[in-house]
């Protein structure tokens, strides 16, 4: 029976008025509600997994001491291919075990018999399931809170965006701490939102867990080099190749969606910038954001966004948590008005029989 319910949901997106209703369930909890607990968050599950496999995945960094140097001690040479395929089995079977759950908790709620007919429940509780994927409100207020450090001092400011990026925070400047700060926010309005909703979207909730596992892969295992102690050079390449994959269309739209408040001015500059990132995809939600505020966005000696711009001013951060809550909240539109539709068309029967739509 769960298999048979893994397989149904896998193979049949639920109607397009569920996906819409879900996604406006969603995104009015994460406002309303923020996160989950740790323990009953599905992407600190995913974390955890990705702690315990990547310590098989990457070697350690090993140093030799002046002493090994001189016996002549040997240190296992780094196996490019073995890593590679260690990264790729890793990744490969926690994805399996995500798409497994994020199936059998999507089939419960659509294919069993006390739901299948009741779609504002399904709404509800695929919506629940749904939320953990994103975290708007999250990103939101940890940028405000660099800009409310940064109103304390400059150590407070650097020590607050630490949380958000991985970059050395201890040699920036008050400018370059807000830049960090908007720069995050624009990128994660893509993996925290856009990206997740699309891939929901087009694959349902198996497909926003898969979108979420990846992303968070990569930001755990997807390093070119070093991170706490192991190489992940080659141990992490599959993982960042993926996430670019997925992240491809979800960045664009993202993009087009920061340029709706300036009908797309500047979208020419945009794609200018895009391309300046070593990222396929952070470039283009950081350049529409930077380029919408006429502010440059850079990190240094990696990028500079937008360098014709002027440097960010704690308005700026208002204005970019304001642009960015329109584009959630114009998706929060589209999918309420799909409901309406849906509700009009008699598409949804059940609870709103009373009202005197639907059958």
């Amino acid at each position: 029976m769960p298999l048979e319910m893994v397989t149904l949901s896998l193979l049949n997106l639920p109607d397009w008025p569920v996906l819409a209703g879900a996604v406006v369930v969603a995104l009015a909890v994460d406002l309303g509600l923020g996160e989950p607990r740790a323990r009953w968050h599905p992407v600190v599950w995913m974390g955890h997994y990705l702690t315990v496999v990547g310590a098989y995945m990457a070697p350690k960094v090993v140093s030799k001491t002046a002493e090994q140097v001189a016996e002549k001690v040997a240190i296992k040479a780094s196996r490019p291919l073995s890593e590679f395929l260690r990264g790729c089995l890793g990744w490969s079977l926690g994805a399996l075990l995500v798409l497994f759950f994020a199936a059998l908790a999507s089939g419960v709620v659509l294919q069993g018999d006390w739901l299948r007919q009741q779609p504002w429940l399904q709404m509800l509780f695929l919506g629940l399931l749904l939320k953990p994927m994103l975290a708007w409100r999250m990103l939101r207020d940890e940028v405000l809170a660099v800009e409310q450090a940064l109103a304390e001092s400059l150590d407070a400011g650097r020590q607050r965006v630490s949380w958000l990026v991985s970059r050395d925070v201890t040699v920036l400047d008050a400018t370059q701490v807000r830049e960090a700060a908007l720069s995050t926010l624009a990128e994660n309005l893509n993996d925290s939102v856009v990206a997740p909703l699309f891939w929901f979207a087009v694959a349902g909730l198996p497909g926003a867990a898969l979108y979420r596992f990846a992303n968070t892969a990569d930001a755990m295992w997807g390093y070119p080099g070093e991170r706490q102690g192991r190489n992940w050079a080659w141990a992490g390449k599959w993982t960042a190749r993926v996430d670019d994959v997925l992240s491809w269309v979800p960045a664009r739209l993202t993009a087009v969606l920061l340029g709706l408040p300036t009908l797309w001015r500047g979208m020419t500059r945009v794609m200018h910038n895009a391309g300046l990132t070593p990222s396929p995809n952070g470039g283009w939600p950081m350049g529409a954001l930077a380029v919408g505020l006429g502010i440059r966005l850079g990190k240094t000696g990696v990028y500079q966004l937008n360098p014709q711009g002027r440097a960010p001013l704690p308005a700026d951060t208002a204005m970019a948590l304001r642009v960015c809550g329109q584009v959630v909240a114009s998706l929060a539109a589209m999918a309420a008005l799909g409901v309406i539709v849906a509700m009009v068309g008699g598409s949804i029967h059940g609870p709103f029989k009373w009202i005197g739509w639907g059958v």
